[in-house]
């Protein structure tokens, strides 16, 4: 895998323009080869703010609120591409569009994560940098995650690549994340 640079990640975690800020440059066909514009229609939107409102009583509703608003963004996102994405990575499938690497997907998720925060929508979380787990040396194939963090600190992993397309991600604290990962492990 090729790491992306600086700038062109800034590009990509950010909703694209001012005037419609539910407008999302989505990545996909792996390393964020293709690059689709996905706009969250007003009831999905509406649907995703009843959520965290819903959920913000404490931090683990907030955490499961945010699995579900994830997986909506998914399924809009893919439903708009025209393809559906397949769990995991699929070894020999990178290019074609529609189908997401564990770079887009935590690229994907981090970008629609800063969105909420934005909105004022996340009132026990933050949006922390993403990050990895895994070198080859250690038996592990690297792997990528959007992660949050709490008002104590504790940060969480926001993983969707183990479900396909519009599946709840996998969120659990970022030290749990960071051990897993051998031979494909969650």
């Amino acid at each position: 895998m090729k790491l992306l640079g600086a700038g062109a990640l800034i590009g990509l975690v950010l909703p694209v323009g001012q005037a419609s800020a539910q407008t999302f440059s989505v990545c996909h066909g792996y390393e964020c080869h293709y690059r689709t514009k996905v706009t969250l229609t007003a009831k999905d939107e509406q649907r995703i703010r009843n959520l965290l409102h819903n959920g913000s009583r404490s931090a683990d509703g907030e955490r499961k609120a945010l699995r579900t608003a994830v997986a909506i963004f998914e399924q809009r996102s893919t439903a708009f591409i025209g393809v559906r994405d397949k769990p995991r990575m699929q070894f020999g499938k990178a290019r074609i569009k529609g189908q997401m690497d564990c770079i887009d997907e935590s690229t994907n998720t981090d970008n629609f994560l800063r969105y909420l925060q934005s909105r004022g929508w996340l009132k026990h979380h933050t949006v922390a940098r993403r990050t990895s787990r895994g070198a080859f040396f250690d038996g592990r194939y690297p792997h990528w995650t959007a992660v949050i963090e709490d008002k104590q600190g504790q940060k969480w992993a926001v993983d969707s690549w183990y479900e396909a397309g519009g599946g709840p991600p996998d969120i659990m604290p970022l030290q749990q994340w960071k051990q897993r990962g051998y031979m494909g492990e969650r």
